[in-house]
């Protein structure tokens, strides 16, 4: 018998992060991931048979590097559960500071004539769009995406979050042909091809993950056509890799957006880059 001390040591032991170990056992024991002072209380209790089996194929699966929010089906953000799995990233703490500076761009009251059109391009698993539809509802939002899994499951994330988000399916600005938008966001590929980091992401799309050798050309292709769906002094957000943000600024200067600026995640890094289009040119 094991108990559910032996359990986490086990885990431990193949080189498991605690908290991963932690929620991954209280999955395992059909517990909420916020129970952690109960394993803590009820270490000595006895993994039952059933859990335990659960438990090991978890530790497995975790081993072999597949994220906790796959093993678990889900992960929060910015408030929100969302539904994630195989063939959709997982969405970062690091996004929630896009979604915070889309927040201060829209208004909080919109006449119902011209409310503020939003574009999250590349949605994954809905996360931008469905956090700004749950603070800014006064919003017109539209999501895209070029793989039909991952608009799959934003589709499903939005329906049972009940919020009325359009899922279109295409490369970039070609789901939305001819649309113009008051605000486009985005959290694009950005990883070099060669980085070494991509080692840790094997379980993860490669394609919402690498643009080029240098992370940048998605981006590129991003602020070279944003103009042309963007309402004059319209914004667009990129969200982009910690050491990007001077040559995201660069892009964003050259193409002719306005009032280019930055703005850091928790940790202090640049984190996003964005711009206004003229009123006029």
């Amino acid at each position: 018998m094991t108990t559910l001390a032996e359990a986490l040591a086990s885990a431990a032991r193949l080189g498991l992060d605690r908290l991963d170990a932690q929620i991954l056992l209280l999955h395992a024991l059909g517990r909420s991931p916020h129970d952690r002072a109960w394993l803590i209380a009820h270490d000595a209790d006895v993994l039952p048979d059933a859990a335990q089996t659960v438990w090991t194929a978890l530790l497995q699966r975790r081993q072999a590097g597949e994220p906790v929010a796959y093993l678990l089906g889900h992960k929060a953000f910015f408030g929100l559960d969302l539904q994630v799995g195989p063939g959709v990233l997982v969405p970062r703490p690091d996004t929630e500071t896009l979604v915070e500076w889309a927040l201060s761009l829209i208004p909080t009251e919109a006449a119902p004539a011209q409310p503020t059109r939003v574009l999250d391009l590349g949605t994954g698993s809905g996360a931008i769009a469905l956090a700004l539809g749950t603070h800014a509802p006064q919003a017109e939002l539209t999501a895209t995406d070029a793989s039909e899994a991952a608009l799959a499951q934003a589709r499903a994330n939005g329906q049972r979050l009940g919020l009325p988000v359009r899922w279109r399916l295409g490369h970039w600005l070609d789901a939305v042909p001819g649309e113009r938008f008051h605000l486009i966001v985005s959290n694009p590929p950005y990883i070099a091809e060669a980085d070494p980091h991509l080692a840790a992401l094997t379980h993860e799309p490669l394609s919402a993950l690498t643009a080029g050798p240098d992370g940048l050309d998605d981006i590129r292709h991003l602020v070279a056509t944003a103009p042309g769906a963007l309402h004059p002094g319209g914004w667009l957000l990129l969200e982009h890799g910690y050491d990007q943000a001077a040559a995201v600024r660069a892009l964003l200067s050259d193409r002719g957006f306005e009032t280019v600026s930055s703005r850091n995640d928790l940790a202090g890094i640049e984190r996003c880059t964005g711009g206004r289009w003229p009123l006029a040119r």
